[in-house]
């Protein structure tokens, strides 16, 4: 009588496993720079609700209501000067872009490029 062998060996568990663990790590290495990312986005459209029935807005006023904002959030990155604050079609525009690198092991890291513009109108 044959035996036959049934499930899989340490090897495959290796195998199987280590792309999982791969994307987990990469997981909580992003998600700080994922979260901060949520608050500066957050604190722009705060800012714009808050700034909305302003009609005597200059790019120093918003920056300075932005900041306030940025202050409280307890974001570090990017600064509020990195913010382009300019004068568009539908009214006054912030816009963040930015990019963050998140170490992962060795010289290997995850680059995330951040780009959004709230309208002030």
């Amino acid at each position: 009588m044959k035996s036959r062998q049934r499930g899989v060996t340490a090897i495959g568990w290796v195998f199987l496993l280590t792309p999982l663990v791969l994307v987990i790590y990469a997981g909580f290495r992003a998600g700080p720079i994922y979260l901060n990312y949520y608050k500066v986005l957050t604190a722009m459209k705060e800012t714009s609700s808050q700034l909305k029935s302003d009609d005597t807005l200059s790019p120093q006023t918003i920056r300075n209501a932005l900041e306030k904002r940025f202050d409280t959030g307890y974001i570090d990155k990017p600064k509020v000067t990195e913010i382009e604050i300019k004068r568009g079609d539908q009214g006054w525009q912030m816009t963040a872009q930015y990019e963050e690198t998140a170490p992962m092991f060795g010289n290997f890291y995850l680059l995330m490029s951040f780009n959004s513009t709230v309208v002030i109108n």
